[in-house]
């Protein structure tokens, strides 16, 4: 057969098989299921009125130009969106590819429908405008289209979806082109929307498109650690499902594979190789209840064997942005590592849309217009006042940085705008601003709500700071700001505070060991100190304080110094001084003090402190291990009446091994006023017996021993003890 013939048989073969996946008649089988017949008869009017007009244009594929509309539509329908929309999108390329005018469009369906279709259609060549700059032009315009009415973004977005589908009849350079501008704009504009099944899509067309070799290495490589992942996803899904059920745990579970862009990009991002790559699949558990969430862990523990450092609990420690939810990772079928998050739906709402800023845009219901909408148009605001009058190259790249927010952009109570790196917090706004008023920033009001100082920022939000005469920047600051500037003035800051607190504290131990001679520092003579500084090479007495109380100097040998002539009574055969005045702890002596993490000492111990060279006076517990070794550079400390604070101690929770009881556990110690700093379950195979090891914050042993007591009396609980 002559390859003529063979080319047109193909070519009848994809017409006929594009017309039937993506004809009017497949399309109004979708609509069936959820639109009225009248306006189901709207969008068979539509298609009439676009096939008349797109008659004769045909796609470099092959097909009649129709489909391509139909397809887009087709789109939608899978979203469920309103007649109105799914119209608009048939007709998206009348006004730009036909001679069929936006009136004429309003005339026969409306005026909704006409500034839809405007809304998507490109701008035409303008005499002195670059393609880029046309482009960018067209995208502006389509932003402000969106102002009015989100389901303008909506059509484009399928358009782009389908365009992408069929992108392999383009060359392989526009291919590439095409797919690194879906990369960068749209696909971060559907993760805004929270439209995950096209964002998902059209990341993996376009790195299939930009990468091709690397997505297919890629994409076999997952398949080959997964094996026939759909198989898996609905084994998990049901035996998690049926578990559930047998409890009495009303509950979705739905397991997902990751898309191959997100598990590359994840691989370069952290530098790993895809066997260290954990969350392939994953799956979600929602639940009803809180309670119903720790009822849940159980009983997926009790299904698969949870991986050891493997859990977080993120409702009893729930992040800075407000997100909760259980975070476990077990071993699954095959030995495959799945992870699983358990979140009420409420959780599960917060999640999706609320922190994380997917909108969703309900159409055909009461909420249409509400806060999805609402927040749509308050990032169009801001992306409008930071770059809306921008040049069109300069304003196509600002919305690159708005959607891959690398930076954020928040404005000042007047008004100002001050640009800042992604995940930068209040304190790192306040610093940008001023240095004085990043040092006494004490809270936030974002968007006029108190919020906590680490609340990640978010473009288009007015941030207003609440300063104190008396604060002072907090060493705790470092773990969540993101400038070089706040970083930097923080860590100058605590350094100059730590010099204070050093000699602050030099001064008390050498109070004590002189007192301990029988001479009162207070008594000492100006002239007594001029040979012991020159012996030490320091300035001045601040000077000796501070090397006392960082721990490079003992606070004894050097009130032997001062009095050389002194004799007796200053040690005893064991090295300890035989009548020495004990240091009190307040618990607010800042950096200066370490409490030793071998054995947590808290308020009511019986303490001792050793002098480490940097570190100044690390806390331990008298029956430490450590705190047998060299006698001579301890020293003696007692807790002070006004001791404050909270004190982290630890304890290992033994118990039978029953679902639900993890939930119990941390919810007695939340009644005990104590607050958990950090949960770990050992792996503990094949036995009866579960550990559960709890660090918590107490005020005291008394407060240490109301949770311990409260602990024995839970069911199942065989062993509490402090570590």
């Amino acid at each position: 057969m002559e390859l003529p013939v063979i080319h047109r048989l193909t070519t009848a073969l994809h017409k006929r098989q594009v017309a039937r996946e993506f004809g009017i008649d497949s399309l109004v089988k979708v609509l069936e299921d959820y639109m009225p017949e009248d306006q189901i008869a709207d969008v068979r009017r539509a298609y009439e009125f676009g096939a008349k007009h797109h008659a004769g244009q045909s796609r470099k594929s092959g097909e009649a130009y129709i489909f391509h509309p139909l397809a887009v539509a087709r789109i939608l329908a899978d979203l469920r969106m309103d007649a109105t929309t799914l119209i608009g999108a048939i007709l998206h390329d009348v006004i730009e590819d036909t001679e069929v005018s936006k009136e004429r469009v309003a005339t026969v369906f409306g005026q909704d429908v006409a500034d839809l279709v405007e809304g998507v259609t490109k701008i035409g060549k303008v005499e002195g405008l670059s393609r880029a700059e046309l482009q960018a032009e067209s995208f502006r315009k389509l932003l402000l289209a969106m102002t009015q009415d989100l389901r303008v973004i909506l059509v484009k977005l399928a358009d782009r979806l389908h365009n992408m589908r069929t992108l392999e009849a383009k060359e392989p350079a526009k291919r590439r082109r095409i797919a690194e501008e879906t990369l960068s704009i749209y696909a971060p504009i559907a993760q805004r929307l929270g439209i995950h099944t096209i964002r998902t899509e059209l990341e993996d067309l376009s790195f299939a498109n930009m990468h091709p070799e690397r997505a297919r290495v890629l994409e076999k490589a997952i398949d080959e650690q997964i094996g026939d992942s759909k198989n898996l996803i609905r084994d998990v899904e049901s035996k998690i499902a049926k578990a559930l059920r047998e409890e009495g745990i009303g509950a979705t579970v739905v397991g997902r594979e990751k898309n191959v862009y997100s598990i590359y990009q994840k691989m370069r991002r952290k530098k790993m190789r895809l066997l260290q790559v954990m969350d392939l699949l994953g799956f979600r558990v929602i639940v009803a209840k809180l309670d119903d969430c720790y009822r849940a862990l159980g009983v997926v523990h009790h299904v698969y064997r949870p991986v050891p450092g493997g859990f977080d609990d993120y409702i009893a420690n729930s992040k800075s942005n407000g997100y909760q939810s259980l975070h476990t990772t077990c071993i699954g079928p095959g030995g495959h590592k799945i992870e699983v998050q358990i979140r009420t739906r409420e959780m599960h709402h917060i999640a999706e849309s609320g922190i994380a800023a997917h909108w969703q845009y309900k159409l055909g219901g009461k909420d249409g217009g509400s806060a999805p909408q609402a927040r749509a148009t308050e990032w169009l605001r801001s992306l409008f006042d930071t770059v809306g009058t921008a040049g069109s190259l300069d304003f196509i790249e600002g919305v690159k940085v708005d959607l891959f927010p690398d930076e954020v952009y928040v404005f000042t109570p007047k008004g100002l705008i001050r640009r800042l790196p992604k995940g930068a917090t209040s304190v790192d706004f306040a610093y940008s601003v001023h240095s004085e008023l990043g040092d006494r920033c004490v809270a936030a009001r974002i968007d006029g709500s108190l919020e906590p100082l680490n609340t990640p920022l978010r473009s288009g939000q007015t941030v207003e700071i609440i300063t104190a005469r008396h604060a002072r920047p907090n060493a705790a600051w470092l773990n969540f700001v993101k400038t070089a500037k706040a970083r930097s003035h923080i860590r100058n800051f605590l350094r100059n505070q730590r010099e204070d607190e050093a000699v602050r504290l030099g001064r008390r131990l050498l109070e004590i060991a002189m007192r301990d001679l029988g001479v009162p520092l207070a008594k000492l003579r100006e002239e007594a100190a001029e040979p012991v500084l020159k012996a030490y090479n320091l300035k001045d007495m601040e000077e000796l304080y501070a090397t006392i109380g960082t721990g490079e100097r003992l606070a004894p040998l050097v009130a032997r110094h001062f009095l050389p002539e002194h004799k007796g009574g200053v040690a005893t055969g064991d090295g300890e001084a035989s009548s020495a005045a004990p240091l009190a702890i307040e618990g607010t002596e800042g950096l200066v003090i370490d409490y030793a993490r071998c054995c947590r000492p808290i308020p009511g111990d019986d303490i001792r402190g050793n002098v480490s060279v940097g570190r100044g006076i690390v806390i331990h517990r008298i029956d430490c291990k450590h705190a047998k070794a060299r006698p001579q550079d301890w020293v003696p400390l007692i807790w002070s009446e006004k001791v404050q604070g909270d004190f982290l101690s630890e304890i290992h929770v033994l118990a039978q091994n029953q679902r639900g009881l993890l939930a119990k556990v941390t919810a007695e110690i939340t009644r005990a006023e104590a607050s958990i700093e950090n949960v770990q379950m050992p792996d503990r195979a094949g036995s009866d017996t579960i550990e559960m090891r709890f660090i918590i914050a107490v005020k005291s042993r008394v407060h240490l021993a109301q949770v311990v007591r409260r602990l024995h009396r839970l069911n199942g609980v065989t062993k509490v003890a402090r570590a």
